[in-house]
């Protein structure tokens, strides 16, 4: 399965829209996950702390809660984040080790990352920011492309909750 099913673009793309509106408007994206199950209609933010590895971790422990507590089909995280050029991204260990980060280079792109955790994998874009116009303050990006994975691992993978008779849930990378 590479195309997205539409019950899930008809959840997620409102949400894209929002955050472009926020970026449009000069405002910041917090960096948020939406836990939802299609069988209820129910789906719950959860605002992201990221400002350190114990915040991150406590973040993840609060999304695959909530999950569970849902009996959650998906979760959908977006946020902004500092991205390196294609023809930088091998570079991308030397870079941080002459930086400290992607952000204090000078080869850093202002994104917005967007993820949708599937039983049926991941699904992922990422869209550069650039200038609305001649602001300086408002900002957007081009509809995001997303490219379907099915065995990828990360800190933000492994959201979903196993249901009855599927065993663990897919192994998958944010």
């Amino acid at each position: 399965m590479s195309v997205m099913p539409s019950a899930y673009r008809d959840i997620i793309d409102p949400l894209i829209e929002v955050a472009r509106g926020l970026l449009e408007q000069g405002e910041s994206l917090a960096p948020i996950a939406f836990v939802g199950n299609l069988t209820t209609g129910q789906t719950t933010p959860v605002v992201l702390q990221t400002s350190s590895e114990e915040e991150k971790d406590l973040s993840v422990a609060a999304i695959r809660q909530i999950a569970e507590l849902h009996e959650a089909d998906f979760v959908f995280v977006l946020m902004e984040a500092w991205t390196l050029p294609p023809d930088k991204a091998r570079q991308f260990e030397t870079i941080l080790e002459r930086y400290g980060s992607i952000g204090a280079s000078p080869y850093a792109v202002d994104s917005v990352t967007f993820t949708l955790e599937t039983r049926h994998g991941l699904w992922v874009a990422q869209c550069n920011i650039k200038p609305k116009g001649v602001s300086k303050k408002r900002r957007t990006f081009t509809p995001p492309n997303f490219q379907h994975f099915t065995d990828v691992r990360g800190r933000f993978a492994d959201l979903l909750p196993g249901k009855d008779g599927e065993g663990d849930p897919p192994s998958t990378l944010h």
